[in-house]
């Protein structure tokens, strides 16, 4: 099949869950910013929301548009001005919630460290590509390298939450690019344990941590956030009581008390699995998990399928940046997980998020339309056996 005709294999199911997803975003948001909405604009943050639809959508169809392997010789560019973004934050950023994360432009705000994942995915696609099985160390490390940058100036801001997803994306490139399994755990749960046992020694001995006092808060009391119900818990408590009060079917869309709203913070952004579990309750809140569910398999299944290693590995990162986003907002709203300021792909409120979640979305239709396409000449051929764990078509 030629290149003109890849606009027949549309995933047309992927777009419809979008489409669905940010659909019951915009009534999500808009009864949870009824006890913050300027009393003569009710529609205030619904309607720049739509902006953002509308304009995720036009980003979607135009990176579905640009056959992704030309995208590789984008990439250190789109890399290097991810990380003068970032850089530029550091300098003349916007501070809010105690953080420096965005840049101000004009009525609204850019926060590079959304755009930073699309941007090391693309960059890590680019660089595993090149046909190694990434058996040692030195390798490894190169590759971590690409990532290092964007994640070390994404904790200067301070944002854990990005810098987990960035670590999700990694540890599924990784393993879709054949890492070894013993490397693997050395990595991963052995960062995991390294990370752990850090925090027991500063906690015991007050050894140095790269953490703000706040964030060490967040990793810590959401195991018992009674201890501090006033402080640091106060945000998983709220949130407990909001999907607690939901019951099996929940109160429905604005039946929720607005006192009960107000008192939840960042409702209609971070915690908005909250509001879908005291809205909808427990049954809304699993056909919410579902839906996501169906789009998480859908991206496995274009991974699996990609015609190429590169196309593999950019479904690869964007299927783990989607369901770390999925388990992290739900599992930190339902008190399970820590805080770690995480929105729901699609509905959760901001522009920066949702324009990324759509070229997310848009590089995985790319790979699933051109899987049968003819590769353009400067194209690699195609390769049958990507790793090591062999990924069957």
């Amino acid at each position: 099949m030629s290149e003109r005709g890849v606009w027949r294999h549309f995933d047309y199911w992927s777009f419809a869950l979008m489409v669905l997803l940010s659909g019951l975003g915009l009534v999500l948001i808009t009864t949870a910013t009824q006890p913050v909405v300027p009393p003569h604009h009710p529609l205030y943050y619904t309607l720049r929301q739509g902006v953002w639809i509308a304009l995720g959508m036009g980003l979607l169809f135009l990176t579905c548009a640009i056959p992704y392997e030309r995208l590789k010789a984008w990439a250190p560019f789109v890399w290097g001005g991810a990380v003068l973004l970032l850089m530029l934050v550091l300098v003349k950023g916007h501070t809010a919630l105690g953080a420096q994360r965005w840049i101000q432009l004009g009525p609204f705000e850019l926060q590079p460290s959304e755009f930073s994942k699309v941007a090391v995915i693309l960059a890590l696609a680019t660089y595993l590509d090149r046909g190694e099985r990434l058996e040692r160390w030195r390798d490894i490390a190169q590759a971590l390298g690409v990532v290092a940058v964007p994640m070390l100036l994404i904790l200067k801001q301070p944002d854990l939450g990005t810098a987990l997803v960035l670590v999700a994306i990694v540890a599924g490139m990784f393993y879709v690019a054949g890492v070894p399994w013993l490397k693997m755990l050395i990595l991963f749960p052995g960062g995991l344990g390294v990370a752990v046992l850090w925090i027991y020694l500063h906690l015991r001995f007050h050894l140095f941590i790269p953490m703000h006092q706040y964030q060490l808060n967040r990793l810590m009391i959401f195991l018992h956030p009674e201890r501090d119900p006033l402080g640091a818990g106060f945000n998983v408590i709220q949130s407990r009581i909001a999907v607690g009060s939901g019951g099996l079917f929940g109160t429905g869309l604005f039946g929720a008390p607005p006192s009960q709203l107000s008192f939840l913070p960042e409702a209609y952004t971070d915690f908005i699995f909250a509001v879908i579990g005291e809205e909808l309750g427990f049954v809304g809140a699993m056909a919410v998990l579902f839906l996501y569910l169906l789009l998480i398999w859908r991206a496995l299944a274009i991974t699996a399928h990609a015609r190429d290693r590169f196309g593999s590995l950019l479904a690869a990162g964007v299927t783990a940046f989607f369901a770390f986003h999925v388990v992290e907002s739900a599992g930190m709203a339902a008190g399970v997980m820590p805080v770690a300021g995480v929105p729901l792909p699609f509905i959760s409120y901001g522009g920066s998020a949702y324009l990324t979640d759509a070229v997310g979305l848009g590089l995985l239709i790319n790979v699933a339309m051109r899987r049968h396409a003819v590769p353009y000449p400067e194209t690699t051929p195609r390769v049958v056996l990507y790793s090591t764990r062999q990924i069957s078509e």
